[in-house]
């Protein structure tokens, strides 16, 4: 084996090796240990919004009273977002019938936001904003401002789970017949 070749290998060796130990060390932010984070919203009262939709319309929490509600924050430059939300759509039209509730809340222009649902025949609620959007995330558990970002919540209004990245449409669907 030449020398070229034997580096390649070590350095190889030595990068995989890295990632490894730094996966270790870093810690999952969907499981933030409590009193930080996601995590520390898990069992309490959703945080109360008011935000305006795609149409200009002022949508409140309250609006969701007594129904489970997957709060899903997002943004059309977004890739993950934008993959997600074709199965968002479907997971609406499939538990829309059973009190379930899909609200998109884009930090997004209002136009781009309105063509991008409309494009994708998005059928739930979006709300639309910047800085008081990216508050209410903060509020929601995402203080690094990440999307996608997902909470959802009871048919009391407790939070029950949040997620950031994409989500997986069977770990949704596991969480959403919890709350049925």
């Amino acid at each position: 084996m030449s020398r070229a070749w034997l580096y390649l290998l070590v350095a190889g060796l030595a990068l995989g090796a890295g990632a490894l130990v730094s996966s270790w060390l870093q810690p999952d932010p969907n499981t933030t240990a409590a009193g930080t984070g996601p995590a520390a919203l898990l069992g309490r009262p959703a945080p109360p919004f008011t935000l305006g939709d795609t149409e200009g319309r002022r949508v409140s929490l309250d609006e969701f009273s007594g129904q489970v509600l997957l709060i899903n924050f997002w943004a059309t430059w977004c890739t993950p977002c934008r993959k997600e939300m074709p199965m968002l759509q479907a997971v609406h039209e499939e538990f829309e019938s059973q009190g379930v509730s899909v609200l998109g809340v884009a930090v997004d222009d209002v136009q781009r936001a309105r063509d991008f649902a409309d494009q994708l025949g998005i059928a739930y609620t979006i709300l639309v904003g910047a800085g008081d959007v990216m508050a209410m995330g903060v509020a929601y558990g995402n203080e690094a401002g990440l999307l996608p970002y997902s909470v959802l919540i009871d048919r009391q209004g407790m939070v029950r789970w949040t997620y950031l990245g994409e989500l997986k449409e069977g770990e949704l669907r596991r969480q959403l017949q919890a709350l049925l």
